[in-house]
């Protein structure tokens, strides 16, 4: 595969209200919007290997649904990434978070993968479901 891979991707990014200020605390949705103005500022000005972004939506509203297991409001602020990857690797490793909620290939319009890029894209996705269970793990322990 030679040609450039072109993505869309949307990460809805996730604000807590801080606890325990009488006044003055912001609200999770002004968390959100704050981590989502911070995550773009990192996608805009620190170069990722193989990826190459051509535009940043943060246009849609952040909205907020109800926690079926702490029973508490979240709020979530949309942001969605067009961008140009490399490699089929490239992609796994940049969309591989826990914000990711869906993605569109819009270029190009069919993909033909030899063994060994199949054999690399299975072993990125493993590395980083590995990564992704270490990092829930230390979450988990850090509310122990």
């Amino acid at each position: 595969m030679s040609k450039k891979i072109k993505i869309r991707v949307r990460f809805d990014f996730l604000g807590k209200a801080k606890q325990g200020k009488l006044f003055g605390g912001k609200t999770s949705e002004q968390v959100a919007e704050e981590i989502r103005q911070n995550k773009v500022l990192l996608m805009r000005n620190v170069p990722v290997q193989g990826i190459t972004i051509e535009d940043i939506d943060m246009s849609q509203e952040v909205y907020s649904v109800h926690d079926e297991f702490t029973g508490k409001i979240l709020a979530y602020a949309p942001v969605i990434v067009t961008f140009y990857a490399d490699s089929l690797e490239d992609v796994i490793k940049f969309t591989m978070k826990e914000e990711f909620r869906t993605i569109e290939v819009l270029e190009p319009e069919e993909m033909v993968l030899s063994k060994l890029e199949m054999g690399r894209i299975l072993l990125r996705i493993s590395e980083e479901l590995a990564n992704y269970k270490v990092y829930l793990e230390r979450k988990i322990d850090s509310w122990k």
